[in-house]
């Protein structure tokens, strides 16, 4: 497989030229970022778009961490608390977040609920972060 075929995101699935369609439900689950989510779902990429379908199981989720691509959360079960730079927001169903690129930021499922979101990255980075310090 070309190297323009290989996904940015371990374990994520890469669009081939001429595939047009993803059913999230058979593919291969990633992690959101091993060493501080507990984030994982299908992820799709492309040249310019990174997509997921990302599941946080209830009470637990992602600590403080940053990335170098803008990232947009669709919140679509559950609740989610989410500090976004000074910011902090109870987000539930049919919310959508805006995380600028190389902005800290954290989320977490509240214990009732998992916390499902489905996110829209750029590519110019894969899917996981890095922890902050």
């Amino acid at each position: 497989m070309p190297e323009t075929w290989t996904a940015r995101t371990p374990g994520a699935t890469r669009a081939a030229p001429g595939e047009y369609f993803f059913d999230l439900a058979k593919l291969d689950k990633v992690h959101g970022g091993p060493d501080y989510t507990t984030a994982t779902g299908p992820c799709v990429e492309g040249d310019r778009m990174i997509v997921a379908l990302m599941r946080m199981p209830a009470g637990t989720g992602a600590e403080p961490h940053s990335h170098p691509n803008e990232q947009w959360i669709f919140v679509v079960e559950g609740t989610l608390n989410a500090s976004i730079g000074s910011e902090i927001i109870e987000a539930r169903p049919g919310t959508v977040l805006f995380i600028p690129a190389n902005v800290v930021h954290s989320v977490k499922a509240m214990p009732q609920a998992d916390g499902v979101f489905f996110t829209v990255k750029d590519a110019s980075h894969g899917l996981q972060g890095t922890k902050a310090i």
